[in-house]
């Protein structure tokens, strides 16, 4: 179950980088104006905000990796504590995505789901 939790926290990870890219680097094109709903005006006025946020959504992904890698080379404490931490944050971030704004339910759920099955996959494999 460790190698399951592993790799659904992972999973969670590249959705992630790729909400990075979307709020970070492309965040005035078409494509992130697409997926956050928002006008080229809005865009433009958001840009630095969104900026930033993405990055929070990269530290998250860096922790997620991190401890992966870490597991993988025997430090399982270490490791699974970035890995849950990490995790943790992203299902902290959906609930309160999902508390704040039910029309954004789907992307709050696709946010914390992956992450939260990962959790209770490490945790029961840890404990296992």
């Amino acid at each position: 179950m460790l190698v399951v939790g592993l790799v659904l926290c992972s999973l969670a990870a590249l959705v992630h980088v790729y909400v990075f890219v979307l709020e970070s680097l492309v965040w005035t094109g078409p494509r992130a104006r697409a997926t956050f709903g928002t006008t080229p005006d809005e865009a433009a006025a958001t840009r630095a905000l969104a900026f930033n946020q993405g990055f929070y959504n990269l530290f998250l992904v860096v922790e997620i990796a991190l401890g992966v890698v870490l597991v993988a080379a025997g430090h399982t404490a270490v490791g699974t504590t970035l890995v849950l931490v990490g995790a943790g944050s992203m299902v902290a971030a959906g609930l309160v995505l999902l508390a704040s704004d039910r029309s954004k339910a789907r992307a709050a759920l696709v946010q914390l789901v992956p992450p939260l099955l990962g959790i209770v996959a490490l945790v029961v494999g840890l404990v296992a």
